[in-house]
């Protein structure tokens, strides 16, 4: 018979046990003590976090012959039944393959039966959002109103997927990932019952690549532990799961700080040749980069958080000093910014290797330090010394020549004239002290802002430019050409909303005058006289070769 793997057989069995998510715990635990669950729970997050565990676990306390309790006992024939997975009364389902709603119809009539052994009736419902939206639908009026003996538990990595009808007929808990440290005490918990000896850098190694998942970090614990190796090695570690060690970075950052492309370009093909896994080899490259920066900027107190054995926290601050701290900065946004193209290039190595080159002449191919036009001239702390005493060194004066602003995506536009981008940004840089000019206030200008602003009505920007103008200091006076014109600015409260564009424009209080006098109201007798001259009208008849029929006046009033 196979040997059940480490997740299988370091499953928790009650509360205290569960790594991580004090707080669910408490609550579960409380509702189990007090033997009042509640008749819905949604547990929802990332994988491999214990949202099944906890599942089983308030299933075994809510139905223990020796509770209630805020923990199950496990010795009693209903605990060690749920533990099995044979119990009558808990119900696990996979959602995945029970989406239809004939499969909740069916289930809805089950729960009505009273439990046949323990107090409750637990339907745990695995993966939930893979249910159909008509067997979501079919399952809402079982969760408001369910049988007093039924508790229903929904697990989901995507509660976003959920109908926001079944989240209200819930508790939601939002289960969060592991931290390192609660992983690492996991694992040492692990490694300790299992009698194997281990190196502390090998699990944080594995707490780390587990990214905040128990079942993560503990298949990659089985993985390495499947060598059958003495004891849990960090060589062992990076060897079976793919990962690049500390010496290699090392060796990376001064292959970069010499500029040295053949090392580099050998360094790719090693990397794609040894089959690493390149997403966690930048995610560890960008720590790098972070960890030298704490350092460069931290000082004594900053190796303290970094996790790392002394001495390799040593040989990383000798590291730091050979660079710049401006020059470390833009190589940690580098990495960062690059890691989604290089993974989902159709060449990553390619990629990769342009990064890298990227990172040696980060200094010629973009601005990595605060500079102002006079600095050097002020002595300003951010410049180093041009004195050419070594690599370092130089890499220090000529990155110092640099403005902290931009990112690399400048060094494309800027490796054949390094000169030029110089002198470009010096120019930006002396732009940038100048007062911006003021926004000319003619009617040009008032026109197109008033195109902007009023795009809801098309009708009042349209008939400001049938209209002659005069500007002064308080007033806005507007001589329309023509009639129709005059009309439809004085109607639908376009006037008031003419003054508010003048004031959000001009800066100060405008009133909108029309020149000249309205048209007298039309006389019935020349109603048809006028419309048939009005320039609209003759425009659509010529257009479309269409003559009036009958012309009437609407004298209905529109009912309040």
């Amino acid at each position: 018979m196979a040997k059940a793997g480490l997740t299988a057989r370091y499953r928790p069995q009650n509360f205290a046990q569960v790594a991580g998510q004090d707080f669910i715990k408490s609550i579960l635990s409380r509702a189990a003590g007090q033997d009042s669950p509640s008749h819905a729970y949604l547990f929802s997050g990332t994988r491999g976090v214990g949202k099944t565990t906890l599942a089983r676990i308030l299933s075994k306390a809510i139905n223990c012959y020796n509770g209630p309790a805020p923990e199950p006992c496990n010795q009693c024939s209903s605990c060690q039944q749920i533990t099995r997975g044979a119990s009558p009364d808990v119900w696990e389902i996979d959602a995945a393959s029970h989406t239809g709603v004939d499969n909740v119809r069916k289930l809805r009539e089950d729960v009505a039966y009273s439990p046949m052994s323990g107090r409750y009736k637990v339907v745990i419902i695995d993966e939930a959002h893979m249910l159909s939206p008509s067997a979501f639908n079919a399952l809402l009026k079982t969760l408001e109103e369910p049988p007093a003996h039924c508790v229903f538990i929904m697990a989901t990595t995507a509660p976003e997927k959920f109908p926001t009808t079944v989240i209200s007929r819930c508790q939601h808990y939002v289960f969060k990932r592991l931290t390192q440290g609660e992983l690492f005490a996991h694992l040492c918990f692990v490694l300790d019952a299992e009698g194997v000896s281990y190196e502390e850098e090998a699990v944080h190694l594995l707490a780390r690549r587990g990214a905040g998942s128990v079942r993560d970090s503990m298949s990659m614990l089985g993985q390495v532990l499947a060598l059958g190796d003495q004891g849990l090695k960090t060589t062992d570690v990076r060897r079976v799961l793919g990962l690049a060690d500390q010496e290699l970075f090392l060796r990376l950052m001064q292959y970069i700080l010499d500029q040295d492309l053949i090392r580099l370009h050998e360094m790719v093909n090693y990397l794609l040749e040894q089959g690493l896994d390149l997403g966690f080899f930048l995610q560890e490259l960008a720590q790098c980069w972070r960890n030298m920066f704490l350092l460069s900027k931290g000082g004594a107190e900053a190796g303290k958080v970094l996790n790392l054995p002394r001495e390799e926290v040593e040989q990383w601050r000798d590291m730091t000093g050979k660079f710049p701290a401006s020059t470390i900065h833009a190589g940690w946004q580098v990495v960062l910014e690059s890691r989604r193209s290089i993974l989902g290039s159709y060449e990553p190595g390619i990629s990769l290797e342009l990064m890298l080159y990227n990172l040696a002449y980060l200094p010629d191919l973009i601005p990595v330090s605060g500079y102002t036009p006079d600095a050097q001239s002020k002595g300003d702390p951010v410049q180093h010394s041009a004195e050419k005493k070594g690599p370092s060194d130089k890499n220090k004066s000529r990155s110092s020549e640099y403005p902290a602003s931009a990112t690399y995506r400048e060094a494309e536009a800027v490796k054949e004239n390094p000169q030029g981008f110089r002198e470009q940004k010096k120019h930006e840089i002396e732009l940038q002290t100048e007062e911006p000019p003021e926004k000319t206030k003619d009617w040009k200008s008032f026109l197109d802002f008033c195109c902007e602003n009023s795009r809801d009505d098309l009708t009042l920007a349209r008939m400001l430019q049938e209209c002659s103008v005069s500007i002064d200091k308080d007033h806005l006076t507007l001589k329309p050409d023509r009639e129709y014109v005059r009309s439809a600015l004085e109607r639908n409260g376009r006037d008031k909303k003419l003054a508010a564009l003048a004031y959000s424009f001009f800066g100060r209080e405008m009133q909108v005058v029309f020149e000249g006098e309205s048209a007298p109201d039309v006389p019935e007798a020349s109603a048809e006289e006028t419309v048939r001259n009005h320039p609209g009208v003759q425009r659509i008849m010529n257009e479309f070769d269409a003559r009036i029929m009958e012309v009437s006046r609407n004298n209905n009033k529109p009912k309040s």
